[in-house]
């Protein structure tokens, strides 16, 4: 049985792991959530967002517990600048002795909107695109094709550093009044860094720059060092209660 791993905040990687399943079978595993090796599965696939030229952070860690006796294939994505965040995996896995077989990658729309505006038509037309490229990944996959990224330059120090410093981000974020405090945010935090305390919502300093509170607050009161933004994301192809959800082989995402 096939071993899909994904991390999602906003549902891009969400998407491709749940094609992948059609594709393949298996059961789909939120990476979060998983405290394992994958020596339950015949050959293990994760899909991941691509991270300041990296990986997330859940990511990074899962990779060094991972059996290395089974086959691995990587399925990236990234919204703005990938880096040669393909050959950083493949270095990575290689230099943790995993039988790494794969790195594919493509463009999805950008959700590290924080910080700066993307045009919705500029997300529409990745997402369209994104299509076609998703659909070319998942047939090489599934007839067993192989792609490994040529050796390239990659972002290591920045990469580092950025990891770093993630944990960062979460105090520079605050609520406004229209905050409900429905918990939904501290139900959905990866790195369980938001906390309802005396009905107050708090920010810790454990945060992994997913953004999935940001996107994904009902009300948009989540705002990233005071300042209001209208524009949220969240895949349109996904049910978005989905993402962070396990799935077995026979349950239909």
């Amino acid at each position: 049985m096939n071993g899909i791993f994904y991390f999602s905040s906003t549902g891009n990687s969400l998407y491709i792991a749940q094609e992948l399943k059609k594709r393949i079978g298996g059961q789909m595993r939120y990476i979060p959530k998983y405290d394992g090796s994958g020596e339950e599965f015949d050959k293990l696939y994760i899909v991941s967002p691509v991270y300041s030229f990296g990986l997330p952070k859940h990511v990074y860690e899962l990779m060094p517990k991972l059996d290395k006796t089974k086959e691995l294939v990587v399925i990236l994505n990234y919204g703005g600048m990938a880096g040669g965040a393909d050959y950083f995996c493949y270095k990575y896995a290689a230099e943790l002795g995993l039988n790494i077989k794969s790195v594919f990658i493509l463009k999805m729309p950008e959700n590290f909107t924080v910080t700066f505006t993307v045009p919705k038509f500029y997300l529409k037309g990745v997402l369209k695109k994104s299509y076609k490229r998703i659909n070319k990944v998942l047939t090489d996959v599934e007839s067993g094709k192989h792609s490994l990224p040529k050796k390239r330059k990659t972002h290591d120090e920045t990469y580092l550093k950025n990891k770093s410093n993630w944990h960062l981000i979460g105090k520079r974020f605050s609520v406004t009044d229209k905050c409900v405090r429905c918990g939904k945010c501290v139900s959905l935090c990866p790195a369980n860094n938001i906390a309802l305390i005396d009905g107050k919502i708090e920010f810790d300093d454990k945060c992994v720059a997913c953004l999935g509170c940001y996107h994904r607050c009902p009300q948009k009161a989540i705002v990233y060092l005071n300042k209001s933004k209208k524009d949220r994301y969240v895949n349109p192809n996904i049910n978005e209660s989905d993402i962070g959800a396990d799935f077995d082989e026979t349950e239909s995402e």
